[in-house]
């Protein structure tokens, strides 16, 4: 645990003593009354989108949380698995999650608070279901097959000219000491068997020198996910497609190295020939975002 992680969980501790920060047993939901408050101020915002396509709704959700800071492992909160709502902090993966959650809302024409949380959960959990640690879509590529199975995206690499990869993903299982939760032999031992069935199936990626012929296949709000060479792992980053003034495809993303959501300065297919592991690129389109 680095120091950042850990001021976190002080952070979090501090909130839950002095009553600021509320966890709902029956609902498993953690929240702050400030992130409330910041829901509500979003959601009005955000009202105007209703009339636009899909992919403009995303990109609007997207940039609507333009400059919010970057924050690792906001999920990893008390003792027990919990659906963490926070606004303030990002990463990756939490900042397409909240995207959306809450273009469902604005599809669905909804408003309140508890709508949001109830699509965050159908996002965020194996099925729409949270039943604890082992239940959260850890690994990208098992998030993306099962959010297909809810009807919320459609995985388009293969149409692209993807090509299939067949690894062993294990990273959590062989880095048990990263991760707070797997100190439990339980949630250990029920992530290993989840390892085992995501091993099971290919997954499907657009290499990275075939990127730029194809980016005006990718349309605005797509998902994109980093594929990785690194061990163990399917994904390393996440994102939102969104095409620039300058004709190129650009990612809309949480980014560790500025610290914050940003927009790349560079077209992917350049921002990629940075990552020494990256591979290329698998690509998910949002479809109905309605369950």
């Amino acid at each position: 645990m680095n120091i950042l992680d850990l001021n976190i969980k002080v952070y979090f501790s501090i909130l839950l003593t002095l009553g600021m920060l509320s966890i709902t047993s029956a609902q498993q939901i953690t929240c702050s009354p400030e992130d409330k408050s910041l829901f509500e101020t979003k959601i009005n915002d955000l009202e105007q989108t209703k009339a636009m396509s899909l992919g403009d709704t995303i990109i609007s959700v997207g940039q609507s949380f333009l400059g919010t800071p970057y924050v690792e492992k906001t999920l990893e909160v008390g003792d027990t698995e919990t659906l963490v709502v926070n606004f303030g902090g990002l990463d990756c993966t939490t900042f397409v999650e909240n995207v959306l959650a809450f273009s469902m809302m604005l599809q669905n024409q909804q408003k309140d608070f508890e709508n949001f949380t109830e699509n965050l959960e159908t996002v965020r959990y194996r099925n729409g279901n949270l039943e604890g640690y082992p239940s959260r879509l850890h690994y990208f590529t098992e998030w993306i097959r099962n959010n297909e199975k809810k009807g919320l995206i459609e995985d388009i690499t293969a149409e692209l000219g993807g090509v299939e990869l067949e690894k062993p993903i294990n990273f959590m299982g062989t880095h048990r000491n990263l991760y707070p939760f797997l100190a439990s032999d339980e949630n250990f031992e029920a992530m290993v068997s989840v390892e085992k069935e995501i091993a099971k199936e290919k997954f499907c990626y657009l290499p990275q020198d075939e990127i730029e012929s194809k980016e005006h296949l990718i349309k605005s709000g797509d998902i994109l996910a980093l594929a990785t060479s690194i061990k163990g792992l399917d994904v390393t980053h996440t994102g939102i497609a969104i095409h620039q003034p300058d004709g190129r495809l650009h990612l809309l993303h949480a980014s560790s190295k500025n610290g914050e959501v940003e927009i790349s300065e560079l077209p992917l297919a350049d921002y990629l020939k940075n990552i020494k592991s990256n591979i290329g690129i698998i690509v998910a389109r949002p479809t109905l975002l309605s369950f």
